[in-house]
């Protein structure tokens, strides 16, 4: 066990110096352009967005949080929770992209669908990842907590630094942040993602579109949530 605590350890900051190394010239030219845009909607709009994803991401976490099987991994080592972590990974991984095919053969209307059903997988796989370490999401902290995961996997550089540095001292954190900034969580996903899910939005292609990028995005996720996971479970050590 020793052996394998220290291997996770490297793994962390391998993935520590990888979240903090700075986006290509492409990523940061597009998200340039999303800002711009961005700074052109009336704040009329972006504050109906706001409210409007604020309410869908709370239900998505009261649905989740009720069909989440509490307890599932009592005593098993880190190794274990893992392992069982990965089978989860694969499975919601799948779904996802049978979802993101579906929707995206169906082009603009069915590509919009995507958008709700995609954050319900997500948050549902954040939930049963929190339930595999020992993390109890009645809790509203663990709650707290996993959107702040959410928001490490799908924001841009800077955000990404400022929030991975509250996940490694949530212990001190938790008792700071009341709430998430909703505007800035909506902002920074969509940036994140809109560039990929447009091409999704073409019939045909999208199918192909969305099958690929549902994968990676649950990929990123994954990775995101594994360690984050780990590394808290080994603070608690």
């Amino acid at each position: 066990m020793a052996n394998y605590t220290s291997e996770v350890q490297d793994e962390l900051l391998f993935w520590k110096r990888k979240l903090t190394k700075r986006s290509g010239m492409i990523s940061r030219a597009s998200k340039g352009a999303q800002m711009k845009v961005n700074s052109l909607i009336p704040e009329k709009v972006h504050k109906v967005v706001t409210e409007s994803i604020k309410n869908m991401v709370k239900a998505t976490l009261v649905g989740s949080n009720l069909t989440t099987k509490k307890q599932q991994a009592i005593g098993l080592s880190l190794y274990e929770r893992d392992e069982l972590f990965k089978e989860k990974l694969s499975t919601f991984r799948k779904t996802a992209v049978v979802e993101g095919a579906g929707t995206g053969a169906g082009g603009i209307m069915l590509g919009l669908a995507d958008f709700p059903l995609l954050l319900s997988i997500k948050m549902k796989f954040l939930f049963e990842t929190a339930a595999v370490y020992g993390f109890d999401t009645n809790e509203y902290e663990e709650r707290l907590f996993l959107l702040h995961v959410f928001q490490l996997a799908f924001s841009s550089d800077e955000k990404r630094k400022e929030t991975l540095n509250i996940i490694e001292n949530w212990e001190h954190q938790k008792y700071l942040i009341a709430d998430m900034d909703w505007q800035e969580f909506q902002q920074e996903y969509r940036d994140y993602i809109d560039l990929v899910k447009l091409f999704q939005l073409i019939p045909g292609f999208g199918a192909i579109v969305g099958a690929f990028a549902n994968y990676n995005l649950l990929d990123q996720l994954g990775e995101t949530a594994m360690n984050c996971y780990r590394l808290r479970t080994l603070q608690q050590q």
